[in-house]
């Protein structure tokens, strides 16, 4: 971390499942995260169906003593829920903690990556011999 940084959080934010092997793969990507850095404190939520919410993974984050917060939406691409959802999320977020910066990144979409993760895909299903 550079010296006249503020402490950093990284607030990982989903849509959130039903299905709760579907949320705890976003718990898993979080602790693998901090673990390898470089910030360690990555805590995991999620927009709907799915505990932490929005406000308590936020709030979360300033507990452990974040002053900047990075809100990455674990989304592919930017429709109403990044546009305006998680827009309103991170004002509500703003209000409630002054003094806390609260960014809200891009979706993960569209990226080389995805491309070719999304290619990697194909090859895998075109070689299932089922």
């Amino acid at each position: 971390m550079i010296e006249d940084e503020p402490p950093t959080a990284v607030l990982l934010i989903a849509h959130g499942s039903r299905n709760e092997s579907a949320n705890r793969e976003l718990h898993d990507l979080a602790e693998r995260m901090a673990a390898e850095g470089p910030q360690s404190t990555v805590v995991p939520c999620f927009l709907e169906l799915a505990e932490p919410d929005i406000p308590a993974g936020g709030d979360r984050c300033v507990v452990l003593g974040a002053r900047r917060v990075l809100m990455i939406p674990y989304f592919l691409s930017t429709g109403v829920h990044v546009g305006r959802d998680l827009v309103e999320g991170r004002e509500a977020l703003a209000e409630r903690h002054p003094g806390v910066e609260f960014r809200l990144g891009a979706a993960l979409g569209p990226d080389m990556l995805l491309d070719e993760l999304v290619r990697r895909r194909v090859d895998e299903l075109a070689r299932d011999s089922r």
